[in-house]
């Protein structure tokens, strides 16, 4: 595992301080070029982390082109292809390790328009994590086939209901937190990966009492590459929401509890 990186950039987001916008990556090199650019005009007051799981089709040298020409971007070469939540974790723990005071989850392929980005920046002044949400008010879902969209509305209302977090979308995976935040939660517990790595980061993050703020996003479907998203991922995401709940449930009734777990959940 290695990095590289540029010089470093003092300055910082009005407000939240300096913001590291983690983007993992596998198979991306037609799109990593573009989402950094965007990111950059987007925001630029943030830098950027590739976090790269050794991809073949050469998307590692192509974001160590970046770093070069540009000292907000930074790489972190990583072994091998260990997942998305490994990719974030890595991404935390190199934020944490230079200071930087958020970070940003953010996809390679696009879905994630970093237009968006300055919204959930402005939320993340008051808030200690902002998901960037498909399915609060004002957010759009574009080039969706209806499978999609029904497995999404059904697995978010499934999380709600069996966590009793009050999400719109807990699995939406483009989002800020604050590393105060992350420090309050126990990452090292944290195993899982795609839909059930966002579902688990949002509970740790609710039964911490973190204030969470969903702000509306457009989200489109990936025009280059292809997706990630397989039935071993929503099986995994559903045992796992599955167990969760039933964790919860004995911890509520060994300590006589009624209710869910305590939390600070706010709409703009």
């Amino acid at each position: 595992m290695g990095e590289t990186t540029g010089t470093r950039a003092d300055t910082g987001q009005p407000g939240v301080g300096r913001v590291l916008v983690v983007i993992p990556t596998y198979n991306e090199a037609d799109n990593v070029a573009r989402i950094v650019a965007r990111v950059r005009r987007a925001a630029p007051a943030v830098e950027i982390l590739v976090a790269d799981d050794n991809s073949p089709d050469g998307t590692g040298a192509v974001a160590d082109a970046l770093a070069g020409a540009d000292g907000r971007v930074h790489v972190l070469h990583r072994e091998g292809k260990q997942g998305l939540g490994a990719a974030y974790l890595a991404g935390f723990a190199w934020a944490r390790e230079r200071g930087f005071d958020a970070v940003v989850e953010m996809d390679a392929d696009g879905s994630h328009a970093p237009e968006d980005l300055p919204a959930l920046l402005a939320a993340a002044r008051d808030a200690d994590v902002v998901i960037g949400s498909r399915w609060t008010g004002g957010a759009r879902v574009v080039n969706w086939p209806l499978r999609r969209l029904l497995l999404s509305r059904c697995g978010n209302l499934y999380a709600r209901l069996a966590l009793g977090m009050p999400l719109s979308d807990a699995t939406g995976g483009y989002r800020v937190y604050r590393l105060a935040a992350l420090d309050a939660i126990d990452l090292e517990s944290v195993c899982s990966q795609g839909y059930s790595f966002q579902v688990e980061l949002s509970r740790l993050a609710h039964r911490s009492g973190a204030r969470i703020v969903e702000v509306p996003i457009t989200f489109a479907e990936r025009e280059r590459g292809s997706s990630k998203m397989s039935p071993l991922i929503v099986a995994e995401a559903l045992w796992r929401i599955t167990t969760w709940a039933v964790q919860d449930r004995r911890v509520a009734l060994r300590r006589g509890l009624h209710g869910t777990p305590t939390g600070q959940v706010r709409w703009p």
